[in-house]
């Protein structure tokens, strides 16, 4: 089985409590129909699991695809400076089908940002290399299609739609064995 590359860090953006015993890692693409599509369930699976679960995004943008994906990862990272990762990550998957620059703008303007300071930070080496780094650490860990997942750094190659990665999630937290990540 896939080991996940390196391993959940203190690089990650990390919705949930670090001590839960459920870790689900998604590597996904902004502009990805299928990630569009899983974001919802991931959503639902937060809120049915609460603390049980914390949810780590890793950015694999297909950029020869979705011309707008990597931009949109580079404006999360951007917003992750102002402590806004999750809610731009949010407001970019709600509006998949409009990530221009110009569109993006506004979605950082809707959530609060100091627009001169992102503006600034969206240019910045290190939110690129975060985005590079994240798909290169994709590539190390057997990633091959968005969205992949890996539950507590093992790849999860079942199915995620309708309710068959709640109730995988479900079936590993009645195993008393998992440890917290």
């Amino acid at each position: 089985m896939t080991q996940l590359k390196p391993a959940v860090n203190s690089n990650d953006h990390i919705d949930g409590d670090i001590n839960s015993p459920l870790e689900l890692v998604e590597y996904g693409d902004y502009e990805c129909p299928y990630c569009g599509r899983a974001y919802p369930i991931i959503k639902g699976i937060q809120e049915k699991l609460g603390p049980r679960l914390k949810f780590v995004f890793r950015n694999f943008p297909l950029s020869k695809v979705h011309p707008h994906a990597f931009t949109a990862a580079v404006a999360a990272e951007a917003a992750g400076q102002q402590g806004k990762f999750w809610e731009m990550h949010d407001i970019i998957f709600e509006h998949q089908r409009s990530l221009d620059d110009a569109s993006i703008i506004r979605y950082a303007e809707s959530i609060g940002l100091d627009m001169k300071r992102f503006e600034h930070d969206i240019q910045q080496k290190i939110h690129i290399d975060k985005v590079h780094n994240d798909f290169e650490s994709g590539m190390r860990s057997g990633v091959n299609r968005t969205p992949s997942f890996f539950i507590n750094g093992k790849k999860y190659e079942g199915e995620w739609e309708g309710e068959a990665l709640l109730q995988h999630l479900k079936s590993l937290l009645m195993d008393t064995s998992i440890k917290p990540g």
